[in-house]
């Protein structure tokens, strides 16, 4: 009878443990998704410093990325949905960041030929993150977005959190300022992972996933 009181007890007290860390595991996920990165104003006007092609009477829209986020797919996602909507109506640049020790080809990953696929978009490496400097960007999944005389139309994020594709108040943005000439937003959050800091994020993210994953289900 102790026996299986003591077995029931310790039943109990597993349970309650694989609870408590299960919801600590994703309260903590969950905190993770829903935080914004690091998102700077760029300047208001287009840097002269940019060797990246403009057209003078055309908009231009950029997409700063790290071939490694894995938050950044979701912001590949919506510029494919911002593109289907808006023909012509910009030139539009995803620019790939790349230490300049790293391999050749490094950054030519998935998120590339994602990006690349996408009927209208050019497709560049940024080594070093030059280009990110002059336009002041720190965060992957950053879009900014310049009228055809050089003017900063719109400033952030076109994902509703990190990883997450479907409505939100950055892609509806750019949509209704090219096609419309005016949005209720003119900047949002960015969910994405430091151009800088990316491994660190990362493996802390997977290592959280994983921890769950380990815990016994029963």
């Amino acid at each position: 009878m102790n026996t299986q009181k003591c077995s029931a007890k310790i039943l109990i007290l597993t349970t309650a443990l694989w609870l408590g860390l299960s919801g600590f595991g994703l309260w903590v996920l969950l905190k993770y998704q829903a935080a914004p990165g690091v998102s700077d104003l760029p300047p208001i006007a287009w840097p002269k410093e940019s060797a990246i092609p403009k057209i003078h009477g055309l908009a231009t829209l950029l997409l700063i990325a790290h071939p490694e986020c894995p938050c950044t797919a979701a912001s590949i996602e919506e510029l494919a949905w911002i593109m289907s909507r808006t023909p012509n109506k910009a030139r539009v640049h995803v620019l790939f960041f790349k230490p300049a020790a790293f391999p050749k080809d490094w950054e030519k990953g998935s998120l590339w030929s994602k990006a690349e696929a996408i009927p209208g978009v050019n497709v560049y490496c940024d080594v070093d993150g030059v280009e990110a400097k002059h336009f002041n960007v720190g965060t992957s999944g950053h879009a900014i977005l310049y009228d055809g005389q050089g003017h900063l139309l719109f400033s952030g994020g076109i994902t509703r959190a990190r990883g997450h594709s479907g409505s939100n108040a950055g892609r509806d943005a750019i949509v209704a300022l090219l096609t419309r000439g005016h949005a209720e937003y003119r900047r949002t959050n960015v969910f994405g992972c430091s151009l800088l800091n990316i491994s660190n994020q990362r493996k802390n993210i997977w290592n959280l996933k994983d921890f769950i994953g380990m815990i016994p289900n029963r």
